[in-house]
């Protein structure tokens, strides 16, 4: 009888400190992030003139890939027509496409155009898209959720997807003096570790093609003292800012499955990876329990839209967001495809009954 109840009652002691920990850890977060953005805007009101454009070629260290893709002016923005004079002249609004919402800087590069890949679609969350739309139309999203990112993934996750990045960061088996490149980094959770552990003989790239996400990400990181971090804009298909064999350590989290081409992105992945580097995949992958899958999708599809539209007042967004998460590849799926670009020893670890996985691969 003994054994049966001390059974039973382990369970509900986990689970309350579970609780306790997962509340916590949304407090936290909220706090930080206010606290965040009134030093982001205090910082502001002393010097409206500061320069706000991100790692130029020659503010890279020597040692690091050099360069940044040329950027387009916003169209909806006049205020950043200084930020990127240099890209050509600012087409005027009517010009555009009713679609064309986003920045365009956002839109840096995008290797897919009427001209290269004619009417051929792709898959926009559920919906079908031309291809040269669907950058695009992820800019729209992530542009939109920016500023609530960070509250938004506690809200949803319990404060989970701060152990999944934990136990990623954990198998990155990052050291002191290496080169890391975080693309798709965003808000700089990543990045921001990787900054402490590669020390100041190390450095890291954090990289995004969302302009929005990743001013926050560098307003994030400046103000927690990371000085061994550059922010450059980069499309993760082409990572043209990037040479050839430049990173020990490349990484994306939570970004892969809004990529249009993700063969091209792991591609270029290896190719800027160094001999003997390391990638690491995190992102939503397919749940192994068939209950939980039927449960994860009904939380999906309800609460997920109905919390955006409270916190960030955009459900659109997060259905987009829970709809990317169903179209992306499952596990073995998308290690084949890392093979296929060249990776060795790939292997995947199943987080939360699959819910998430985390992918790596190593270049020979």
């Amino acid at each position: 009888m003994s054994d049966t109840s001390n059974n039973d009652s382990m369970p509900n002691n986990d689970a309350a400190t579970q609780y306790e920990l997962q509340d916590k850890l949304v407090k936290d977060s909220i706090a930080q992030n206010q606290n965040i953005t009134a030093q982001v805007k205090a910082s502001h009101h002393v010097d409206k003139n500061a320069n706000m454009d991100f790692t130029q070629v020659q503010d890279l260290p020597t040692g690091t890939p050099q360069g940044q893709q040329t950027t387009m002016p916003s169209s909806t923005d006049n205020t950043n027509t200084s930020q990127t004079k240099t890209a050509g002249a600012q087409a005027p609004t009517a010009d555009l496409p009713k679609q064309t919402l986003f920045n365009q800087r956002d839109d840096i590069n995008n290797p897919h155009t009427p001209d290269t890949d004619g009417l051929e679609q792709t898959h926009f969350g559920y919906k079908t898209v031309n291809k040269a739309e669907k950058q695009a139309r992820v800019a729209d999203v992530f542009t939109s959720v920016a500023k609530k990112y960070d509250i938004m993934n506690d809200l949803m996750s319990f404060g989970i997807h701060r152990l999944w990045k934990r136990y990623a960061i954990s198998l990155s088996g990052v050291r002191a003096g290496q080169h890391v490149l975080d693309i798709a980094g965003g808000t700089g959770d990543l990045a921001k570790v990787f900054s402490r552990e590669v020390g100041k003989s190390g450095h890291v790239v954090l990289s995004d093609i969302n302009a929005a996400m990743l001013e926050v990400g560098r307003e994030r990181l400046i103000n927690a003292g990371c000085n061994n971090v550059d922010f450059v804009l980069a499309n993760a298909e082409t990572l043209a800012p990037f040479d050839d064999e430049s990173f020990d350590l490349v990484t994306i989290s939570f970004g892969l499955r809004n990529v249009t081409d993700k063969d091209a992105a792991l591609k270029s992945m290896y190719r800027v990876l160094k001999p003997g580097g390391r990638l690491l995949i995190l992102e939503f992958s397919k749940p192994v329990f068939e209950p939980l899958s039927k449960a994860y999708d009904l939380y999906s599809f309800t609460a997920l839209p109905m919390m955006g539209k409270i916190i960030a007042n955009d459900s659109e967004s997060y259905q987009y967001l829970a709809e990317s998460i169903r179209m992306h590849p499952d596990q073995q799926t998308l290690k084949q495809m890392m093979q296929q670009a060249g990776f060795e020893n790939c292997d995947y670890h199943n987080l939360t009954a699959g819910i998430v996985a985390v992918h790596r691969g190593f270049k020979a």
